[in-house]
């Protein structure tokens, strides 16, 4: 595993596109090196889509079940399984260390939804907050509280 990512890294680094993208993944708080090579090679149109887009092609877009009057539950399915999984550990880093993900997460479960639920909603922040953040060649900067 270990010459898998040295292999990779060496072939990013030499590369300045894609070593200025994998920066900017690496900026994210809860993203690590593997999550960002997932994010690289499983994703490479990550930054040339739009938000509802990046969650679809992840699977993370929420499907709804309904007709007429009969609703059924909403869920996710379809997309990209290994990106789904790769982007779990680093959602629930997120949940815990990254301020905005965590009110956002804090905010879902007090509202009365399943842990899960509101991880996988993380997990969606991450793939759109990537893709915004690489569409814009910007590196990722804490929002300042509100006074």
């Amino acid at each position: 595993m270990e010459e898998i990512d040295a292999a990779i890294e060496k072939r990013i680094e030499g590369d300045p596109l894609l070593a200025r993208r994998f920066e900017i993944l690496l900026s994210i708080p809860g993203v690590s090196k593997i999550t960002a090579f997932a994010l690289l090679i499983e994703r490479p149109e990550l930054g040339c889509l739009e938000g509802g887009q990046a969650s679809s092609l992840a699977g993370l877009a929420p499907v709804q079940r309904q007709s007429g009057a009969w609703k059924g539950h909403a869920f996710i399915r379809g997309g990209r399984a290994f990106l789904r999984q790769a982007l779990y550990m680093p959602a629930l880093v997120a949940c815990r260390f990254n301020p905005q993900m965590k009110a956002g997460y804090v905010r879902l479960v007090d509202a009365g939804k399943p842990a899960k639920v509101a991880i996988t909603a993380v997990m969606r922040k991450l793939i759109v907050l990537a893709n915004a953040l690489l569409r814009d060649d910007r590196i990722w900067a804490e929002k300042a509280p509100c006074a």
